[in-house]
């Protein structure tokens, strides 16, 4: 036989096997067809050697779903890039619209519980509401509690979208709190009987006790995951938990060790992003427990929020703009320890909750015009993983950072969508996607003001098409699929 391609001599790391030795992979139809520690017949032969070749990274948790942003995560080594904290609504028009535009990684969304919320009870169409964050934050009535006759309409809204394909129920509570404990039960129930996860931004992230807690916020995802049976996710333990890792971290743990189906994610920074509109921004509360608007940083204009005043006029003016908070110092030790421990939880997968450009007129600008502005996250956190995590700081071994990268996030999803089970390893069998790095040189290089792809990935292959060779960019190249449940 002979094959499309074959990578010889990389040191390929397959995390579900164990496999860690040095091999020629073969790939032809976009899947792997050999594994072997001699060469392969192929059309095309590229030598690989002294380099690490493992799965894809899959990401779970992006919002930057345009081709610029998953261009710029494919070259921080992501084959797979999900929206399933927010979602999208409907899902079928989102994956036409991509599919249609073409991208350069496979893609994916859960049914969005906030758009829902929004079409049912502000009246946005459908058509409308693509952004929840940006476009409506302003907007009320997707926020209040409702009847039990309005619930069955969300659920069922939530259900049919689950059958055109969704990857499971994304639920953004953190942004409507006020909203009633039973519903959130009742999706728990509706996802068990689908047989899909649900995907939390938990209602909480306090840390005061006058407040609501994060611990408060988090077993309330444990709850119903042990209630309903469900499998239930927690969308950036390490941001949510806010100084409370340690309490959520043995929750969880205890919740895993009695059984109840509970997964977690992290990224690897003490600064989230999101909008200044946010209900936890509200300076009432920054005021209540503490906190110096000078922690935000209003990305439109890149300024540090100079007062509580300053923060209620931009919540007034800009609820949607994008912002970046500091939520740990991480020039601390002791908040430099505590993000670790979030990131150590066993078996919390690394997902980046990668943001949309600001500052950038037209959403597919290639290449990123001069002024744009982004949280790093969205094109350093798989980079960052293995070079701040593995290589200098060495609390992951190489092996157990591919695996939260690669296959722990395919296993998530693994019982419900079986396109998962063929991501996530280096088999024969699996799909080719595939990620070729130098241990010595991955490393991310965006900042807080500058978006600078990642390095040290040498080649990046989706469905057996490269989309990153040599280091570079193909921008020409969108193989990416998109990955449903159905």
């Amino acid at each position: 036989m002979r094959y499309e391609l074959a990578l010889a001599g990389a040191r390929v790391i397959d995390p579900e096997s164990g496999l860690d030795a040095v091999r020629t992979v073969g790939i032809s139809n976009g899947t792997i067809a050999a594994i072997t520690t001699g060469p392969l017949p192929a059309e095309t032969t590229v030598d690989v050697s002294g380099q690490v070749l493992a799965p894809g990274f899959i990401d779970l948790h992006s919002h930057a779903q345009s081709l610029t942003g998953m261009r710029l995560q494919a070259l921080d080594g992501v084959t797979t890039a999900l929206e399933l904290e927010a979602g999208a609504l409907p899902v079928q028009d989102r994956y036409q619209r991509s599919i249609e535009e073409g991208r350069p990684i496979n893609f994916g969304f859960s049914a969005s519980w906030a758009l829902a919320r929004l079409h049912l009870f502000d009246g946005v169409p459908l058509d409308a509401a693509d952004s929840i964050l940006s476009g409506h934050q302003a907007r009320a009535g997707w926020r209040a509690p409702v009847g039990p006759a309005d619930r069955a309409r969300l659920l069922d809204l939530l259900a049919a979208n689950v059958a055109d394909g969704a990857l499971g129920i994304g639920v953004l509570l953190g942004y409507a709190p006020e909203t009633s404990r039973d519903e959130y039960f009742h999706i728990a129930s509706l996802a068990a009987r689908l047989g899909v996860p649900v995907f939390t931004h938990a209602r909480y992230a306090g840390r005061a006790e006058e407040e609501h807690t994060a611990l408060e916020g988090a077993v309330e995802v444990i709850a119903a995951a042990a209630g309903t049976g469900a499998q239930m996710h927690i969308c950036h333990v390490n941001s949510t938990s806010d100084r409370m890792i340690d309490e959520v971290a043995e929750a969880v743990l205890r919740a895993r060790g009695y059984g109840v189906r509970v997964s977690t994610e992290a990224y690897p920074y003490g600064t989230a992003s999101t909008v200044v509109g946010a209900p936890f921004f509200a300076p009432e509360r920054f005021a209540r427990v503490g906190i110096a608007p000078t922690t935000i940083t209003y990305l439109p204009t890149g300024e540090r929020v100079a007062s509580l005043d300053r923060l209620a006029e931009l919540r007034e003016r800009d609820p949607g703009g994008n912002v970046i908070f500091e939520w740990l110092d991480e020039r601390d030790d002791a908040d430099r320890a505590m993000l670790l421990r979030s990131l150590l939880l066993p078996d919390t997968a690394i997902a980046s909750d990668a943001m949309p450009l600001t500052g950038v007129a037209a959403g597919d600008a290639w290449p990123v015009p001069a002024g744009a502005r982004v949280h790093p996250r969205s094109l350093g956190t798989f980079a960052r993983t293995f070079r701040w995590l593995v290589r200098e700081l060495g609390v992951l071994s190489l092996t157990e950072a591919v695996r939260r990268c690669s296959l722990l996030p395919a296993q998530i999803l693994g019982e419900s969508v079986p396109a998962m089970r063929r991501k996530g390893r280096v088999r024969v069998g699996a799909d080719a996607d595939l990620v070729v790095f130098d241990p010595a040189e991955i490393s991310d290089r965006a900042t807080y003001d500058a978006v600078v792809p990642s390095t040290g990935i040498t080649h990046v292959l989706v469905n057996g098409v490269f989309v990153v060779r040599d280091g570079v960019l193909l921008t020409t190249a969108n193989p990416g699929k998109p990955i449903r449940s159905r």
